[in-house]
């Protein structure tokens, strides 16, 4: 198939250039610098010792000249959930242009957004449970390789299985969209936001039983607004997401913390979580909104209280507005569980 990738982040860069790597035609849509760069130097995947460079991907600045290049048969959207909005607003003028969609952005809101802009039967749900880590302009590293989650219920589903993996992405369908992408909220929740604000590595932070009870806290929130919508845990590619629910319903501490360390040590391969690795590097725009302040929203349409997601996603907004400083909760779990617990 034809493919158009709105993108050059770390996973724009491996879903589209793996994409292209397998001899698929793959235009790339993407702004400033970027792209120029990436049409100079090409696209770079390194995984397991071995490094692929791709020379001449085809790399546009705008969404007029993208689909000049088509038809296109579907586009895939690697895009921070922040910039949906202005996503949304660029496309508006070519509606009727635009092939399906399979969003593979983090977060459980933004298939709502583009449905209610491109139609249900042009969005596509999809996740990426793979480590990929961005080295530069369009090289990046697979810090661990699980796969691709896609929503089985359209028709290109088994179309975009079958490439995804021919392309060595180990895709897998998932007949419940909201089971899938929720259950990889559950994963990208995990030590993101207390790492970014205590600035501590995951395994440092439940290394602390006051980190590892606000860990606990948080998961069990999302877990409870799940509950209560009908939502289903399953395990996505590689990832046993139903064994990580389990640990955090119903293990004591004494077994619970190290099993959690591990899994949230190996969970990003060498990396620290995003969250940390945008707020220190002075980033304005982090989505913690549409994770943890996702699961605030859909508690308060539900019933469930959800205070400990409510505390790690106002906190960490506020430090990345500049509104409480960096070392305001630095190496300090019990300061943050203490301003937690006042928050009942």
């Amino acid at each position: 198939m034809n493919y158009l990738c709105f993108g050059l982040g770390a996973i724009g860069t491996y879903l589209g250039g793996s994409l292209y790597r397998g001899g698929n035609p793959v235009v790339f849509v993407e702004r400033n610098e970027i792209g120029k760069t990436t049409r100079q130097q090409g696209l770079r995947i390194a995984h397991a010792g071995d490094v692929q460079v791709l020379r001449d991907p085809v790399v546009v600045s705008t969404l007029e000249e993208a689909l000049a290049q088509g038809p296109f048969d579907v586009a895939l959207l690697a895009i921070k959930s922040f910039d949906t909005p202005a996503f949304l607003e660029g496309v508006r003028p070519f509606l009727k242009q635009m092939p399906p969609l399979i969003c593979f952005q983090n977060g459980v809101e933004n298939e709502g957004l583009l449905t209610g802009a491109l139609g249900q039967e042009r969005v596509i749900p999809g996740t990426v449970t793979s480590a990929v880590e961005r080295k530069g302009v369009g090289d990046v590293r697979v810090e661990r390789l699980r796969g691709v989650g896609v929503f089985s219920g359209h028709v290109l589903s088994n179309s975009l299985v079958d490439e995804f993996n021919a392309a060595g992405l180990n895709a897998q369908p998932f007949p419940d969209a909201a089971a899938m992408k929720w259950s990889k909220l559950l994963t990208n929740l995990l030590v993101n936001a207390s790492s970014a604000i205590l600035d501590l590595t995951p395994e440092e932070v439940l290394e602390n039983q006051f980190g590892y009870r606000l860990e606990i806290a948080q998961l069990r929130e999302a877990l409870a607004v799940m509950d209560a919508l009908g939502i289903r845990v399953v395990n996505l590619p590689r990832t046993p997401v139903k064994s990580l629910a389990f640990l955090v319903r119903y293990l004591p501490q004494g077994i619970g913390r190290p099993l959690l360390q591990r899994v949230a040590g190996k969970g990003r391969g060498g990396k620290m979580p995003s969250f940390h690795i945008d707020l220190h590097a002075g980033r304005k725009n982090l989505e913690v909104d549409y994770l943890n302040g996702a699961v605030v929203r859909f508690g308060r349409q539900a019933g469930v209280s959800t205070p400990a997601n409510r505390l790690l996603n106002t906190v960490l907004i506020e430090m990345a507005a500049g509104k409480v400083d960096l070392s305001e909760y630095s190496a300090d779990p019990q300061k943050l569980w203490e301003v937690y617990l006042k928050a009942l």
